[in-house]
């Protein structure tokens, strides 16, 4: 998932009682959303980031509705147009080497000796999500290091791969070809340029395409492994294509690593693909953010 140059933010505060409720009106119309509770007052400060000017009238209607029908004053909301910046580059010394489990995250201004074991993955801070830091991709690294100690995979899908850390993992850890794939086509970019930098150029492709309708993906599945960093709703929404691109040969099992959702979002997430036929095997919580370890 990528984060353009410049981005609209919709921001206001709210009692902890009422932010979820607030949050899942406003997700829709989000690229990526944030909130963090204030210690001192006890409210939550929530943050939403679109890439185009948001209906500030529409969004204040619809939150007034709400604000009426939770009995509370409506919550002063801010729009404003944040400065451009590059997300994760503005300094390579705010990206420092990270180590995950058996995976060694760190950009190229760092130098290595030795890593004794460690997979390698090599990434510099740009406009694609996906360094390592955000607990959803921890979370991912973390299930695929426990799936490598018991499973081999053969075909692998990295939906909505961002930076192509994901994928870059997997081809390190299970040597075997891995599809990438993205909306955004900064993502695909990235993604091929992070692949080649790490050699890996004979084992990723990637391509920038509307989900599981990208000709890529259609032509080269199923998959026996299938990772998907998104969020909470486009993952209930993909869960049929996902289960339908989802298979593995007789007498293995195949997998998906689910995340981008949060606990409170779990539930739906899990409901909508073991309606599919998949089945729970793990969930991951790191602090508020799951990763679900599905398995067929």
């Amino acid at each position: 998932m990528t984060m353009p140059s410049f981005l609209w933010r919709i921001d206001f505060r709210i009692s902890g009682v009422h932010r979820e409720a607030f949050e899942d009106l406003l997700e829709p119309h989000c690229l990526a959303l944030t909130s963090f509770e204030d210690e001192k007052t006890r409210q939550w400060k929530v943050e939403g980031f679109t890439a185009a000017e948001p209906d500030s009238q529409g969004l204040s209607e619809k939150m007034a509705r709400l604000a009426a029908a939770c009995s509370i004053a409506m919550p002063k909301v801010y729009f404003d147009l944040v400065p451009p910046k590059n997300w994760l580059a503005e300094n390579l010394m705010d990206f420092p080497p990270l180590q995950v489990g058996r995976y060694y995250i760190h950009g190229t201004h760092v130098e290595t000796k030795g890593l004794g074991g460690l997979i390698e993955l090599v990434l510099d801070s740009g406009s694609a999500f996906g360094s390592g830091e955000h607990a959803t991709t921890e979370g991912c690294l973390r299930a695929m290091e426990e799936l490598a100690r018991k499973h081999q995979f053969t075909k692998i899908l990295d939906m909505g791969c961002g930076s192509g850390i994901l994928s870059m993992a997997a081809a390190k850890t299970w040597s075997c070809p891995v599809i990438a794939s993205d909306i955004d086509d900064e993502s695909t970019r990235v993604t091929i340029k992070n692949a080649n930098q790490n050699g890996l150029k004979h084992l990723i492709r990637a391509t920038c395409g509307d989900g599981y309708g990208s000709h890529l993906v259609r032509d080269n599945g199923p998959y026996d492994l299938i990772l998907c960093n998104i969020l909470a709703n486009p993952l209930v929404k993909m869960a049929g294509a996902l289960s339908h691109h989802l298979a593995a040969p007789p007498g293995r099992p195949s997998y998906a690593i689910l995340s981008g959702l949060l606990e409170r979002d779990s539930n739906r997430v899990i409901a909508a693909h073991r309606a599919r036929g998949l089945k729970l095997q793990k969930k991951i919580t790191i602090n508020d953010w799951v990763i679900l370890m599905m398995s067929r």
